[in-house]
């Protein structure tokens, strides 16, 4: 058997290559948007990819099977359930796939999304039971799946009970390859880890050792988590017809008419000199996709502001795996208008002098104390909140580390306001200052 994950940190998303040495043949399972990298895993293993299987109509990024289809001729296998509208194989419970001497076993488990479907994949020069399962978006390292995105949140946390059950009657050593790890909106609490095994999973995950119905549909419904921006329209490109791949961007002279501004350099960058209107999303940060998709108009066309082509490029890539198609191009450089950040040691003063402060961090982040007198807005309600905000004060924004408050600053600073983040340390530090000037608020308390 030869195997191959392919990770994109950016979104917390894995794929598959599963293939056999002597047959040169081999499946893939989800592959992502950009294909070129399933196609070089295929090459390493000297391997032709002849399949795609999918174990579920993704919400969170758009598959590449719709490419892998029209490019190369790939035919794609799916539960009937997704209802998908493109030309599949439908795959139900108990189907086998076999390329060569490896055979990949359907079992359907529902919970995440009505059709999901994990792989338990065998060797069959070594065994007849599986060495592997590919679980998809149901049993993750250290978490599952949450059950929140198709149908009612109890009705997919009753699913995915039986569904993991039924994957922890699989032996212990049974290796576990899921589809997502730390950084994706699908889970809670994953790990950054890319495996593990099922006797692992049964001992130490939380969600694993939970063995009554009423209990695990409690604590898996209770989703505290925000959906993946674009959900429904990532959704309609999954099951809808397929697409081909969008053209190359190509650099502009100037932005394009009627486009939203989205500046990609580093934030230290993008304070020195950028366009007005210009939000900043870095691309080397982490979650680019993620936080775009926050912060960004998903109706309006996208011009990407680079140092470099390649960081253009980069941006648009993660943009699209988003459901971004509408971008003109990109423009290199920067701009006239500067911002500063404000310093930890600048803070205290700037709210005695009548500075109105943003905690941008999630609601729940902020039960762990936070500034006297400051709004609590995550940065990603930034864009269609806050009327009320004073013209003329300066504003501060603030997370834990920065990168979320420079966001927030720049979407302000976009309606034309005068915000400015804090970037060199965030909240923790605050704390750290001594709980005189903060005020502790716990789950529940408001």
């Amino acid at each position: 058997m030869l195997f191959a994950q392919i990770l994109n940190d950016d979104l917390g998303c894995a794929s598959y290559v599963v293939g056999c040495e002597e047959a040169h043949e081999a499946v893939v399972v989800d592959p992502p948007l950009e294909i070129e990298t399933a196609l070089a895993q295929a090459d390493r293993l000297d391997v032709r990819i002849v399949r795609t299987l999918e174990t579920h109509t993704h919400a969170d990024h758009v598959s590449g099977h719709g490419r892998l289809a029209l490019e190369h001729g790939v035919p794609v296998s799916i539960h009937p359930a997704a209802g998908a509208e493109y030309p599949s194989d439908a795959l139900a419970d108990g189907d086998e796939v076999s390329v060569g001497t490896v055979t990949l076993r359907c079992i359907h488990t529902p919970g995440h999304r009505p059709e999901h479907c994990c792989f338990a994949v065998i060797d069959t020069t070594r065994a007849e039971e599986p060495w592997l399962v590919l679980t998809g978006d149901s049993l993750f390292v250290g978490d599952a799946a949450r059950p929140d995105l198709a149908v009612g949140a109890v009705e997919g946390a009753e699913g995915l009970f039986h569904s993991l059950r039924r994957l922890l009657e699989l032996p212990d050593g049974v290796e576990v390859f899921p589809g997502h790890v730390a950084g994706s909106l699908c889970g809670r609490a994953m790990s950054s880890r890319g495996s593990t095994t099922i006797g692992f999973e049964r001992r130490f995950n939380p969600m694993a050792s939970i063995q009554e119905l009423d209990a695990f549909v409690a604590e898996s419904a209770d989703v505290g988590a925000p959906k993946p921006p674009n959900l429904a329209r990532i959704v309609e490109l999954n099951r809808g017809p397929f697409r081909p791949a969008p053209p190359a961007p190509q650099e502009l002279p100037l932005p394009a008419p009627g486009s939203q501004l989205l500046d990609v350099r580093p934030v230290e960058e993008h304070l020195s000199g950028h366009l007005p209107g210009a939000v900043s999303v870095p691309v080397s940060g982490t979650s680019f996709s993620t936080k775009a998709g926050f912060v960004l108009d998903a109706d309006a066309p996208v011009t990407v502001l680079a140092a470099t082509a390649a960081e253009a490029a980069r941006a648009v890539a993660g943009l699209r795996s988003v459901a971004f198609a509408d971008i003109p191009g990109y423009v290199l450089g920067g701009g006239p208008e500067t911002t500063e950040s404000v310093a930890m040691d600048e803070l205290e003063a700037l709210i005695e002098a009548g500075a109105t402060v943003i905690d941008v961090r999630e609601h729940d982040e902020r039960d762990e104390g936070y500034i006297p007198g400051s709004r609590s807005v995550p940065y990603r309600l930034m864009r269609s909140c806050c009327p009320d905000l004073p013209d003329g004060r300066p504003i501060v924004t603030i997370c834990n580390s920065g990168p979320r408050a420079a966001v927030a600053a720049s979407i302000l600073r976009a309606k034309g306001l005068d915000a400015r983040p804090v970037l060199d340390g965030g909240m923790n530090d605050w704390l750290a200052r001594g709980a005189t000037a903060v005020t502790f608020r716990r789950c529940g308390s408001g």
